[in-house]
């Protein structure tokens, strides 16, 4: 066997381009195929599989029994062959039978051999067959013997096409279904849109998988690099934005997939093979495909996602089919249908007509989310195979925050969409006339209303909603958007910009809160850490940061430095004793002593605070209470923490109520300790972001609320509208005589008195 991928690919593509080329049967040149891979790999059993009728068939082998072809016959799914096709992913196997999905069919006489590999024949984005190899001894493939055998797949699955011997339903096929349809995802980005859908691109078809001339298939390869970065860098050029942002640096991330070296290499060693430059691209894109759904960490699958997004570019420049939806113009109200989506891409599209976005993959953290966010897009994700249950020019109505998508939808649905619309958009009407009012309920009493925000952007929304100002700046954003480590001066810009942003309104920064569920591919684990079981209760936030004190001691310095001449606020996320607080207290005034050795300018006062996440800390608040200047609640990590429930759960995420007793009174403990030390608490969390929750927050005597900016201008409403003090005396009263039904007693208390609820 040939030391290289591309060596053993070679030699096995010239034998197949002799037997393609004969007058031979599509039966007899498969036979002949079979036994090409097996005497190259030195594999005793080679076959192949394909998809007839639905069904898995034996069409080819050797090694195995030959009365065992066309009749040995498998459901997808079924078997390791079955599971390959569905799957459309690679096995390799030393042991075939320890395999929970082996099945074993004795008319093919294979009980007698270990080892198995097996590849997906793709066409379309399909399995449309199975390529496997077997041996008696048991043994791993090598990596070399794998991409060999996936190369081939390759140049198969045009042979089989060709001779229309597996199902390969048209590429343009449009759904049968002219009803509506209702589907569900992710809730990404929230809004609601109305549009006709649009395909983000034509799916680029490799039609010819063999090269005739390797160089001048490479200098095709090298002339496309050249154009895609071109476009890439006009993309990220400031001119494109007017301003810097979070979502240019994903671009820069982007970019840097753009110039990586590793990637044109494993094209280039693909061409090497004897592929076309589309089939190369293609060829590598497939692998990149497989080890997105073996990675469990979602920041990485979204870099996967990114590659991906870069070879589709490629593809379309190399085969000329550039024609993308964006390129093409939208000619009317646009709802985007796409499997995922780059962040560049994104900005392609006229953001006058693009009105939501739908995506059969997609993540909270994904770059394109980011950016959708910026450009005020709603997004719905992980939509299951949405591009096959519509048209081109069908009309969608999508409502994300009901998680709520109606394609076809019928005339009086439309028009009930349409009222919601109407509704949504006077409400927001209301809303933006009492911008510039005061939070004050009934009796006076005034009431802090702050925005959440972790994006240099989210700094303009203080003014657009009328904010006192930034009750929780996620400052983690910056480096989950990062290709590497930020540096100290650019997160120190970040800082200032949002400062400036903000004027005389202050901004709570809250200190890096990395690891767990949120890891960053850039920071290596060390080599005893194993992978976390809960990361949502493990090595993150404080605890992670006073570890590896370097990227705290940076960031320390970063807002020291941004503050210069103003009041720093700064938060410690996920304190669970008071040493923690301490530690981190004092490396930040480490290095506000060396600054001032330095001779730099400082904030003219620092305020510290620490962030209620873990119930054991509310244990040690006499001890805590006096060292701090403020307290901010976290009731997203707070509730789960307290019930042992994951929210993320699906079968637990509607189960614990935020009005549930337990946690208000858990609140009310906590509020009255900061009462008696004169210690301002706030919350943070999403509880405060609901009207019906920021109600039982107020009676609570929780005066300050830091929520998204779309949930200012509903809660204000709340304010302006209830008495404080009888919603106080009626909260005590009902936590007193244990009532549980208090989201009943509260929504029958707002509704009395004319209290609109959102």
């Amino acid at each position: 066997m040939p030391t290289t991928p591309a060596a053993a690919a070679r030699q096995i593509l010239v034998l197949l381009q002799e037997v393609m080329a004969s007058r031979n049967s599509a039966q007899a040149k498969l036979n002949k195929v079979v036994e090409i891979i097996g005497q190259s790999l030195s594999s005793e059993v080679c076959s192949i599989y394909l998809v007839r009728e639905g069904v898995l068939e034996l069409f080819a082998t050797r090694g195995l029994k030959q009365e065992a072809v066309h009749v040995t016959r498998m459901a997808m799914g079924e078997g390791l062959v079955g599971l390959i096709a569905t799957n459309v992913e690679t096995l390799n196997l030393d042991e075939a039978a320890a395999h929970p999905d082996f099945s074993y069919r004795p008319e093919t006489g294979e009980d007698r051999f270990h080892s198995f590999a097996g590849v997906p024949i793709v066409r379309r984005e399909r399995a449309i067959g199975v390529l496997c190899v077997q041996h008696v001894e048991p043994r791993r493939y090598e990596e070399v013997e794998i991409e060999a055998l996936q190369t081939v797949a390759m140049v198969l699955s045009e042979l089989i096409a060709n001779a229309e011997l597996a199902d390969d339903g048209p590429a343009d096929a449009r759904v049968a279904e002219t009803g509506t349809t209702m589907l569900q995802g992710l809730q990404l980005v929230m809004g609601m849109a109305r549009g006709h859908a649009v395909f983000h691109q034509p799916r680029i078809h490799v039609e010819h998988t063999v090269a005739e001339d390797t160089e001048a298939e490479r200098q095709r390869v090298i002339s496309a690099f050249a154009k895609m970065r071109e476009q890439i860098d006009r993309m990220t050029g400031a001119a494109e934005f007017g301003t810097e942002g979070e979502h240019q640096e994903v671009l820069e991330t982007y970019k840097m997939f753009a110039y990586d070296e590793g990637w044109i290499r494993r094209i280039n060693e693909a061409i090497d093979s004897g592929l076309t430059a589309e089939a190369a691209i293609e060829r590598v894109q497939q692998r990149t495909r497989m080890r997105m759904r073996q990675i469990d960490d979602p920041l990485l699958q979204d870099r996967m996602h990114d590659l991906e997004d870069m070879a589709n570019r490629l593809l379309r420049i190399v085969s000329g089919q550039l024609g993308t939806a964006a390129q093409l113009g939208l000619r009317q109200d646009a709802i985007l249908i796409a499997r995922n989506l780059g962040p560049a891409e994104l900005l392609e599209y006229d953001r006058r007509r693009l009105k939501g976005v739908i995506l059969e993959e997609g993540s909270l953290t994904a770059h394109v989310t980011i950016v959708a966010r910026a450009m005020g897009v709603p997004v719905l994700g992980r939509v299951r195979d949405v591009r096959h249950q519509l048209n081109e020019g069908d009309l969608i109505l999508m409502d994300v925050a009901e998680n709520a998508l109606l394609i076809r939808p019928s005339a009086d649905m439309d028009e009930a969409f349409e009222n919601k619309l109407h509704v949504t958009q006077k409400r927001r009407a209301e809303f933006a006339a009492m911008r510039d009012l005061p939070s004050v309920t009934t009796d006076g009493q005034r009431i802090e209303l702050m925005v959440n925000a972790g994006l240099r952007e989210d700094a303009q929304a203080l003014d657009l909603v009328g904010a006192d100002g930034i009750g929780l700046f996620r400052t983690e954003f910056q480096f989950l958007v990062s290709a590497t480590l930020p540096q100290r001066e650019k997160q120190q810009r970040l800082y200032k910009d949002v400062l400036d942003a903000a004027g005389d309104r202050p901004v709570i920064f809250r200190t890096v809160d990395i690891g767990g569920d949120k890891a960053l591919p850039y920071m290596q684990r060390d080599g005893d850490e194993e992978l976390e079981d809960n990361p949502a209760m493990g090595w993150r936030a404080l605890r992670l940061a006073l570890d590896r004190d370097g990227l705290m001691k940076a960031q320390a310095r970063a807002l020291l430095e941004a503050s210069a001449g103003k009041v720093l606020n700064i938060m410690f996320p996920m304190v669970s004793e008071p040493w923690e607080y301490e530690e981190a207290r004092a490396l930040v005034e480490h290095q506000r002593d060396w600054l001032q050795g330095q001779k730099k300018k400082l904030p003219i006062a620092v305020k510290y605070g620490a962030m209620l996440e873990v119930p054991a800390l509310a244990e040690v608040l006499d001890l805590l209470l006096p060292r701090i200047d403020f307290l901010s609640i976290g009731t997203n990590d707070l509730t789960q923490f307290l019930f042992a429930a994951d929210r993320a759960h699906p079968k637990l995420a509607e189960r614990y109520d935020w009005l549930s007793i337990a946690i208000l009174r858990f609140l009310d403990r906590v509020v009255r300790a900061c009462a008696t030390h004169q210690v301002p608490v706030g919350v943070c969390g999403e509880m405060g972001g609901r009207t019906l929750e920021a109600m039982a927050l107020i009676g609570l005597g929780i005066r300050r609320l830091s929520i998204t900016p779309a949930s200012v201008g509903p809660v204000k409403a709340m304010i302006r509208a209830i008495d404080a003090s009888a919603l106080e005396s009626m909260m005590r009263e009902w936590l007193n005589d244990g009532v549980l039904d208090i989201r009943a007693r509260l929504t029958q208390w707002a509704v009395e008195r004319g209290v609109e609820l959102s």
